[in-house]
């Protein structure tokens, strides 16, 4: 009979998010602090940000057996097919070891247009994962990047402590959907995991789908959270949701880019330009879905015409930001540019189409993070290289 340890789960053995909420249950993993979420009262943003993209349990331990208690909330889309349940990674000593799955837990189903959604409540489920060497080891467990986790106990065979410090910097990445990795095989293999893997980095992610706005709570959160290295990758949900115009684009980019300054003056900051998406490379938005199909495809319904007024396309913002990043590191030679076509250009397009005209496949995450992670983390010149 399996003797268990139980180990609280708090800070000490989480990463990748910012705070950990009390629950009735258990914790709840955000990637966003109290004082930022009180500041919006969107559904949307709420959802996404307790999304933990990136967030893992990291704890070293001789155990062979260890489980998982958690409270899933998973999403429905009204009149859509049911939604995958989201994956939980096992990686032991940096080698993926084992993937799983929670049954059951709440369920919101979510109206696309509004983006409103109502909560069905479940029970909890446990992830159990079996047959691991007993000897000492780093054992991380991935939270799902699009479900969200209200966490329980945590149970082992034997005792688990915090992995000690490995040196590593941490990278604090901002960017949308497609840094969320909402369309990722699992949570690690978003974009950013690939990355922070191959270049030897410790993640947070502050990918939030659909609500990379620029928004102050944001900036001040990135702030205030210690990081080695920061990457912010704008652009492409300001343009898809028409929420901006080039005169008001400009000074909320310099307001951001300041804010995050305030707490980190001297650390290596990449700016970040949209990768290709033909669908809005001219055209300005808002975003729709595109009744012609097929199947799940969005299309940008702006007029390409009204461009000499304001309106933002991916082109426009690519131009802004170039000239911003070139200004400012006339004064702050730790800001560094990259064109999002870099990692995922024309060429890529045409061999790697996104399948529903804005977010990648999940062979195309994988590709955008070893280009990112070759570019910036390992090429001489990188951003990221002198760390």
């Amino acid at each position: 009979m399996t003797e268990w340890i139980t180990t609280p789960i708090d800070m000490r053995i989480v990463r990748g998010a910012l705070e950990l909420e009390r629950k009735a249950r258990g914790v709840l993993p955000h990637r966003l602090p109290l004082a930022a979420r009180v500041q919006f009262h969107d559904e949307y943003m709420a959802r996404t940000e307790e999304q933990p993209s990136g967030v893992r349990l990291a704890f070293r331990t001789r155990a062979t057996a260890v489980e998982l208690d958690v409270l899933p909330t998973k999403r429905a889309y009204e009149g859509a097919p049911p939604q995958p349940d989201g994956l939980y990674e096992l990686v032991v000593d940096g080698r993926p070891a084992g993937r799983g799955s929670v049954p059951g837990g709440n369920l919101a189903v979510i109206d696309m247009a509004t983006q409103k959604a109502v909560t069905r409540p479940g029970e909890p489920g446990t992830l159990r994962f079996a047959g691991l060497a007993a000897e000492a080891k780093d054992v991380e467990i991935w939270l799902p990047q699009v479900e969200s986790a209200e966490l329980i106990a945590l149970r082992a065979d034997a005792p688990v402590e915090p992995v000690p410090d490995t040196g590593r910097p941490v990278w604090l990445h901002h960017g949308s959907s497609i840094s969320h990795g909402s369309t990722a095989a699992g949570p690690t293999s978003t974009w950013p995991a690939v990355a922070a893997a191959r270049g030897g980095a410790d993640l947070v992610n502050l990918g939030f789908g659909g609500n990379a706005m620029l928004d102050p709570f944001t900036a001040r959160a990135i702030r205030d959270t210690p990081a080695d290295l920061i990457s912010l990758k704008i652009g492409i949900n300001v343009a898809n949701a028409d929420a901006m115009r080039l005169r008001a684009f400009g000074p909320a980019v310099h307001g951001f880019l300041d804010t995050v300054r305030e707490g980190h003056p001297d650390t290596p900051l990449l700016l970040v330009s949209p990768i290709l998406c033909p669908v809005q490379e001219h055209t300005p938005g808002p975003l729709a879905l595109d009744p012609e199909g097929p199947g799940l495809r969005f299309r940008a319904t702006g007029d390409p015409a009204e461009v000499a007024s304001g309106r933002l396309t991916l082109t426009v913002i690519r131009d802004a930001l170039a000239g911003i990043a070139a200004r400012r590191a006339q004064d702050d030679p730790h800001l560094h540019y990259l064109d999002g076509r870099a990692l995922y250009g024309e060429a890529d397009y045409a061999e790697l189409p996104l399948p529903d005209g804005v977010h990648p496949a999940p062979e195309t995450h994988r590709l955008i993070g070893e280009r990112f992670a070759a570019l910036v983390f390992e090429s001489e010149h990188g951003a990221f290289a002198a760390r």
